[in-house]
């Protein structure tokens, strides 16, 4: 009798305890509201904020109202000392540059145009070696049996065929080597471990694009092109050539001499990232993403960016109110939880870009996934007015099949469709390149970029507050939350495939 009266106690005490905390997550939940969604979308894409265009006195004023936030949440800082993660960049034109191989003068814009910045220098006859498609991959590799180390590498563009018209690293379909989103780092990252001084790129697509778009910032009519500004993105050196000199580059025993220097305006910018540590894993770490920058004024009219990306920035800022006041009620995640708002996405995902790769607040090995969160608060036209009640998820399986049943299983509070059109790495709309989360993917961390698909405002100054979408917004808010929580408060860590 003693010992069924103490399991009764015993399993009463764990009923209770286990619908306090029910209630719990559900009034954390429910604390996600369409007026206080309102309210901070109308504030942040405000027109004080201007856009919030990187750099900019909007800007500055959008990160205060973020730091604000979290200060009267009483949501701790990830560094020590600041909420500010100072990102270090550079405003480019074109360079002071001359270049001539074996003897033959090569002009810029015409022939060639500088991708990225090395050091300023001298090249006095260099050895040039060609490297085929510049990939090493274990599926299939162009630097075996070849020494690179202080030469200039020639790849050219692309990935090669079989004789049966199949990609030799995925069969029918393309590989990371040759998406245009990836394809230029990759091939500098390899030639630059691999001891070279410089890449030359032939590929008539690659040169075409950043030709026009460097033509563009560097006749003052457009935004200056952006990089991150820091001594280990700036130390190699890659041009991209145009493929009329593809032969050219065939020949044997080629030198080059270039002079380079730099035209550059340096400065910082900041991500803004808040935590809440967790109580029984502390070190193991779920980051929130969305960037907090849009486009500078143009033509006397402000760039509001409500939906890019004002609806990511006020999701999250909801979110982190919903796991305050979980906090607040009892119940800490046992995780911990960053909230990472970067900047200059527009300019290329570089604030994240500087978190993944250069200056990581909490380790990268201890970062058990990333949620994404980008222009969620619209609707995509080609779905129809009707069809409102869905969200895009991108990259949910491609790392981890834990992550995505997570999130699936997390859609019961949302009651959404999940929209999975654009999941595929090699799909032609290529968002699965195109925002913060693929600098967390590509480090091998399992991300979700929640997404709601580009319309007629984009990038205009009609992309404003009144026009979110704020029912189906509410519940895209509530997804991410409890796929969030979900992962935060699991028994184990989420596997990787």
């Amino acid at each position: 009798m003693k010992s069924k009266f103490l399991f009764s106690v015993i399993f009463l005490i764990s009923t209770i305890f286990s619908f306090g905390q029910d209630q719990i997550l559900m009034d954390a939940s429910n604390s996600i509201k369409i007026d206080e969604l309102k309210e901070k979308m109308y504030a942040y894409s405000s027109d004080e904020f201007e856009g919030r265009g990187t750099p900019s006195k909007g800007q500055q004023l959008a990160v205060e109202y973020l730091v604000d936030h979290y200060k009267n949440l009483g949501i701790p800082s990830v560094k020590n000392d600041s909420y500010l993660q100072a990102v270090p960049l550079q405003l480019e034109d074109k360079p002071n540059i001359s270049l001539n191989i074996s003897n033959q003068k090569f002009i810029y814009y015409q022939d060639y145009i500088s991708y990225a910045n090395g050091p300023d220098r001298n090249y006095e006859s260099v050895e040039i070696i060609f490297a085929g498609y510049g990939i090493d991959d274990p599926a299939y590799s162009d630097y075996l049996n070849i020494d690179v180390k202080n030469k200039i590498v020639v790849a050219i563009g692309g990935e090669p065929l079989d004789e049966n018209e199949n990609y030799f690293i995925n069969g029918k379909s393309k590989s990371k080597w040759s998406n245009s989103r990836e394809e230029i780092g990759l091939k500098k990252s390899i030639a630059k471990n691999k001891g070279a001084q410089a890449l030359i790129l032939v590929d008539d697509y690659l040169f075409r694009r950043y030709k026009s778009r460097f033509q563009y910032s560097d006749s003052g009519r457009g935004e200056k092109r952006m990089a991150l500004g820091n001594d280990e993105e700036n130390n190699f050196q890659v041009l991209l050539f145009s493929e009329k000199h593809k032969n050219f580059f065939y020949r044997e025993s080629l030198s080059l001499n270039m002079t380079f220097n730099k035209n550059i305006q340096s400065f910082t910018a900041d991500n803004v990232a808040a935590i809440i540590k967790g109580s029984v894993f502390p070190n193991e770490y779920i980051i929130l993403t969305a960037h907090l920058d849009h486009v500078l004024p143009y033509n006397g009219e402000i760039y509001n960016g409500a939906d890019d990306n004002g609806s990511g920035t006020v999701a999250m800022l909801e979110i982190a109110e919903s796991f305050a006041l979980a906090k607040k009620l009892g119940k800490e995640p046992k995780r911990s939880i960053v909230f990472l708002h970067v900047t200059a996405e527009e300019r290329g995902l570089l604030g994240s870009k500087y978190y993944t790769d250069h200056e990581p607040l909490v380790p990268i090995k201890q970062t058990v996934a990333n949620l994404n969160m980008d222009m969620m608060g619209r609707a995509d036209p080609e779905r129809g007015v009707r069809n409102l009640n869905y969200v895009y998820i991108i990259g949910s399986d491609i790392l981890s099949d834990d992550l995505h049943n997570i999130n699936i299983d997390a859609n019961k509070y949302a009651n959404l469709e999940l929209d999975f059109r654009f999941n595929g790495i090699n799909h032609p709309d290529q968002f699965y390149y195109r925002s913060d989360h693929f600098h967390f993917i590509k480090n091998n961390i399992p991300a979700i970029f929640y997404f709601s698909g580009v319309h007629e405002d984009y990038h205009q100054p009609t992309d404003t507050a009144e026009k979110i979408l704020y029912e189906p917004y509410k519940k895209r808010v509530k997804l991410i939350f409890h796929t969030a929580w979900n992962l935060a408060n699991r028994d184990e860590r989420i596997k990787l495939k």
